[in-house]
C-alpha cells in the first residue's frame, strides 16, 4: 500500500502463545493490504522472575514494561499484548491502535487429563471437587471470587506458560487449574477446558481474551497499517473495562473483575465486580450504555462499585492483606 513503510517490527514476548497472538496480528495486517512484520522477540521482567508471585513482583506489567520501553525507544514499530497484562494508564506516548476479535472471556478450570470431563453446571463441579480442593492460580481476583464458593479451598501461586502448568496438575501440584480460556483456546488445548466459570460466579479480568496492538501515540503510518485489523466491538468493550479499572484507580493484581458484552442493538452491557481477598465482602454492579460511550460506562460502574465499598476492598488489597488460602 502506497506510503505504508515495507516493513514493521513487531515486538512481543516469546511464549508459544504471545507468538501464536503475534502471527494472528501479522497475518490480518498481510490480509488487509498492509506490510510484512518482522517479528521481534523481547525478554520481560515478567518471564525472568517465573518463581516469584506476581503480587510479589510488581504484577503483570512486568509482561509488558520492556515491551513499551522497545516502543517508546523506537526499537519496534507496533507491540502485541494480552490486554489484560497491560496498566490502565498507558505510559505518555503510547496509545492502543487495535484489537483483535475476543476470544472467549471467561476463567476455566483444567483438571488432571485422565480426569477431565465436561461439567455443565457449577453445583456438578462444586459437587466433585468438594470443598477443600487445591487450587493452581497466581491471581488474587481468581482467589477472591472462587474463595466465595469453595469455603475451605487452598490456593497454590502457579506461574509460568500454559505448557508449564499444565504439567503440574498432571504431576499432582493442585487438584485443578484456573486459566483464561481465551489462552487455552488459541492454542488448542479447548479441550483441556472441564468447566467455563460463569460471569455471574467468577467475573473475568478487565481486558481478557483480548489481544490488544499498542503504537507509539505519533506513528500515524503505523497507525494507518493498524487501524483496517480493528475490531469494532472488542475495542469497545476494553475501552468499558479499562475505564472501569482507571476509575477505581486498580493495577493489575487487584480483585477487580469487569466484562463488557455486546447488547442489543449498538449497546454494551458492563459486568464488574470487586470483591476482599479472603472473600467476604463484594461490591457488584452492572449497567449498559450505547458502544460509542463506552469510557463513560466503565467510569459510572466504577462510581457504583466505589458507593457499594470497593473502595475499602482495594484500600485493604493496597494496604497488603494477604489472599485467604495462599499457600507459599
Amino acid at each position: 500500500m502506497a506510503n505504508f513503510p515495507q516493513e514493521l517490527r513487531l515486538g512481543t514476548r516469546g511464549s508459544e502463545l504471545a507468538l501464536r497472538q503475534a502471527r494472528a496480528v501479522a497475518a490480518r495486517i498481510a490480509e488487509t493490504g498492509g506490510p510484512p512484520c518482522r517479528i521481534v522477540i523481547v525478554k520481560t521482567s515478567g518471564d525472568r522472575l517465573q518463581e516469584a508471585p506476581l503480587s510479589d513482583v510488581g504484577g503483570k506489567r512486568l509482561f509488558v514494561k520492556e515491551i513499551e520501553d522497545a516502543l517508546l525507544a523506537n526499537e519496534i514499530d507496533l507491540a502485541v499484548h494480552s490486554s489484560k497484562d497491560m496498566p490502565a494508564v498507558l505510559p505518555p506516548g503510547l496509545a492502543v491502535a487495535a484489537v483483535l476479535p475476543r476470544e472467549d472471556p471467561l476463567d476455566a478450570v483444567v483438571l488432571p487429563e485422565a480426569a477431565t470431563r465436561p461439567f455443565h453446571t457449577l453445583d456438578e463441579l462444586v459437587a466433585t471437587l468438594g470443598q477443600t480442593p487445591t487450587f493452581g492460580t497466581s491471581s488474587v481476583r481468581r482467589v477472591a471470587q472462587l474463595i466465595r464458593i469453595f469455603s475451605h479451598a487452598r490456593f497454590v501461586p502457579m506461574r509460568g506458560n500454559v505448557g508449564t502448568r499444565l504439567k503440574k496438575v498432571e504431576h499432582g501440584e493442585c487438584t485443578a487449574l484456573v486459566l483464561a480460556s481465551a489462552g487455552l483456546r488459541r492454542l488448542g488445548l479447548g479441550d483441556r477446558i472441564a468447566f467455563r466459570l460463569p460471569a455471574a460466579a467468577c467475573v473475568p479480568a478487565p481486558g481478557q481474551g483480548i489481544v490488544a496492538v499498542e503504537i507509539r501515540e505519533d506513528d500515524e503510518a503505523t497507525r494507518r497499517v493498524a487501524a483496517p485489523i480493528d475490531d469494532y466491538a472488542s475495542h469497545a468493550a476494553l475501552r468499558a473495562e479499562r475505564a472501569l479499572v482507571e476509575a477505581l484507580g486498580g493495577g493489575c493484581q487487584t480483585p477487580i473483575g469487569a466484562l463488557a458484552s455486546p447488547a442489543d442493538g449498538d449497546h454494551l452491557e458492563l459486568l464488574a465486580a470487586v470483591v476482599a481477598t479472603d472473600g467476604t465482602r463484594a461490591a457488584r454492579a452492572s449497567g449498559r450504555a450505547r458502544t460509542s460511550e463506552a469510557a463513560a460506562l466503565g467510569a459510572e460502574i466504577a462510581a457504583r462499585l466505589l458507593a457499594e465499598g470497593a473502595a475499602e476492598i482495594l484500600a485493604d488489597v493496597r494496604r497488603g492483606n494477604g489472599v485467604a488460602g495462599i499457600q507459599p
